[in-house]
This record gives C-alpha cells, structure tokens and sequence, in this order.
C-alpha cells in the first residue's frame, strides 16, 4: 500500500458559454499509508475531481500528485497501481462473476493459476463462492457492489478509490454495506480513498474526513474533530444530523444576547469574545445540546429560553422539536417522553459548554489564539 499527496493541485474546467472555472483551488493533503480517508461535501464540491485526478482519469491543471514515492502527474491510470470502485458498479453483463472479478487480471497477462488464486480469496473475503457462476442480473444490489469490490481486490493495488459505491443501494444495505466496508479495511490494511456526498457515511467510514465545499478544503480531522471543534460555519453545518443551529448573538461584556435571551458567559468564552464587544456573532450549538425543562439534566438553569414549538417529529427513540429564534429555525433533538406540541410555549436549557461563537463575515469559529 501507498500514501497519497496532492501539492498545490489545481484543476480548471474551461466551458464556451461560462468561461473559465475552478473545480479544485490548490488543494494540499496527505492520505497515509493504510489510511481510510473520505472526501465529503455537497454536489459540485469538488471532491469527485479529486478522485479522478488521483486516478489519472482526469487531468489535473497544476500542482503535483503523488502516489507513494511517484509523482504520478504524466502517468496513465493503468501505470498508477490503483484500483477504483464505480457508483454504479460497471460490471460486464455478459460474463459471469467469475470472469467480471479475472477480467483484469487477464488484460494484465497474469498466469492462470495466479488468477484463479486471486479470485478465490477475493471471493472468499466478500463471500460470493456460491455466485461465481451467475451473471450479474441473477444478483441483488449488495451482491453486485460486492463484485465490483472484490474486482478492484484482486488488482492488489496500492491504492483503492471509491466513487460514492453505495449511493445505488436502499437505506437498510447501505448500513449493511458500511459495516462491511469498514471490516474489509482491517482486513485489507488498505489505502483507501472514498467520496461521498453523505455525511453519515463519512463520519461512520472515515479515519480522517476531508470536508470540501466550492472546490476549497474547508478542513481536514478526525470525525470526532470535526463534530466537536468545526474550524468553520459551512463544516458545523454540514457535519452532524440534525445539523447544527444558528442564532444571530450580541456580546456585552460577559454576556451575550439572543433574541430577548440573555446568558452569561463563562470566563474562557468571555476571552474568546472580548474583540466582538457590542457587536454580533452567530451562537451555534447542536440540536442534541438543547433541552425541554421536563428533560435536562445537570442543565444550568441560567442559560434558558423560551420557545414556541412550532412543529414536533415523532422518531421513536427521540423528538424533534422546531422553533424560531428571531429569523432563523432552531432544531432540538429530545429525549422521547418531553412534553411537546405544535404552539406549545416551552423552556429550552442550552448546554452551555457546548456552544459554538462564529465571526458573522469571516465565518470561521472564534477561539483563543
């Protein structure tokens, strides 16, 4: 297996009609060895570019890209030792597993008995022994994204790419296939790059996630990093489900002000925030840091305000509770049995320590330098 590394990658799309534009803005990153990276970020982002570049299949407008200890920037896909897994499976209809998973190998002049060796284990891995024989209509949707794995396995390459894989599948397979996904991993001790546009995917996949958004990396942590210290508006926002909200904050002093709601600050957040006195911030904090006062515990009874529940979701295991806070909607992810109905007036605790303060114009997350 092999690191990747993108210096300064640039790539520009040229249209007749729209000009000149940027897909990718000088990307740098490093995916290490055995390494499980995810690219995330909405359609259009960049991140698909990205892959294609790695693989060669696009070509890049400036920088350097490495794989391993290559710069691999003039060489063709097939000399760049990796093996990329397509999100709609493209799998030969007319052949059988068999020959889809060998077909490669064949194509590279591999002996017959190597082959033979290199199919059985992947099909072993992926447990498709009983389905060599059937053409890829005699198979489900798991069964065929498994095919189009176990493909790129038998190639042994440094490097595996994953074009958003399980974006075909239905909502039960997908969970399926993640787990599946991220077992293969241990097992391989592969060099994985994976797309997506699904941040459950990401958080669940990735051992780093690159978050993108306009052709730029807005940042690039663990997903336990990224939820709890979000360089950004754009990565708090995307990153979590619900996404995080947003309230429009005045400082004053050790306070801030939110919509009629006034909380103190504590002594560390009072630092953060001693630039922006008398002027506005955004106030981010998750829907699962927010609670009905039937259901907040250890909840400091300062920090409350009152909220006219405008629309509530049953889920089974929690509630989803909707309300304004001056112009924007604020979402609350509350435990089952919290009392709460449409036009219902409600005492919201917020769980302070978990608030988030962003620049309004910069809107990067403000902190202690």
């Amino acid at each position: 297996m092999a690191r990747v590394e993108f210096r300064n990658v640039r790539k520009q799309f040229t249209d007749e009609k729209k000009g000149t534009f940027t897909a990718v803005a000088g990307s740098d990153f490093v995916i290490n060895d055995k390494e499980f990276v995810v690219f995330v970020g909405p359609s259009g982002c960049g991140k698909t570019t990205s892959l294609r570049m790695i693989a060669g299949l696009e070509r890049h407008s400036s920088g350097d890209i490495l794989i391993g200890d290559r710069i691999v920037n003039d060489l063709h896909p097939k000399d760049r030792d990796i093996a990329m897994v397509f999100q709609d499976y493209a799998l030969y209809p007319h052949m059988t597993i068999r020959e889809n998973l060998s077909f490669g190998l064949k194509n590279l002049k591999k002996p017959k008995a190597y082959i033979e060796q290199k199919v059985n284990e992947a099909a072993a891995i992926l447990g498709l022994e009983e389905m060599l024989e059937r053409k890829p209509r005699e198979l489900s949707g798991g069964q065929r994204q498994r095919v189009a794995v176990g493909r790129a396995i038998v190639r042994d390459p440094q490097v595996f790419l994953f074009d958003e894989p399980l974006s075909n599948l239905d909502a039960k397979l997908r969970v399926q296939m993640r787990v599946e996904l991220g077992e293969l991993h241990k097992r391989l001790g592969a060099t994985i790059v994976y797309v997506t546009h699904d941040q459950v995917e990401a958080m669940t996949l990735g051992q780093r996630i690159v978050v993108m958004n306009k052709g730029v990396i807005q940042q690039i942590a663990s997903p336990t990093e990224l939820y709890a210290n979000p360089q950004n508006m754009f990565v708090a926002g995307f990153i979590g489900s619900p996404a995080m909200n947003f309230m429009d904050a005045t400082v004053a002093g050790n306070k801030v002000h939110v919509a009629g709601a006034e909380f103190t600050l504590s002594d560390k957040m009072a630092k953060w925030l001693s630039g922006y006195e008398g002027k506005s911030v955004v106030l981010g904090i998750r829907p699962e840091h927010l609670f009905g006062d039937d259901y907040a515990p250890g909840i400091s009874g300062e920090h409350q305000m009152q909220a006219d529940i405008q629309v509530v979701e049953h889920l089974g295991s929690e509630n989803l509770l909707y309300f304004h806070v001056g112009s924007r909607m604020v979402t609350a992810k509350v435990h089952p049995e919290t009392k709460a109905y449409s036009g219902l007036r409600k005492t919201m605790y917020l769980q302070f320590d978990k608030v988030h303060f962003f620049d309004p114009q910069t809107e990067q997350r403000i902190e202690v330098v």
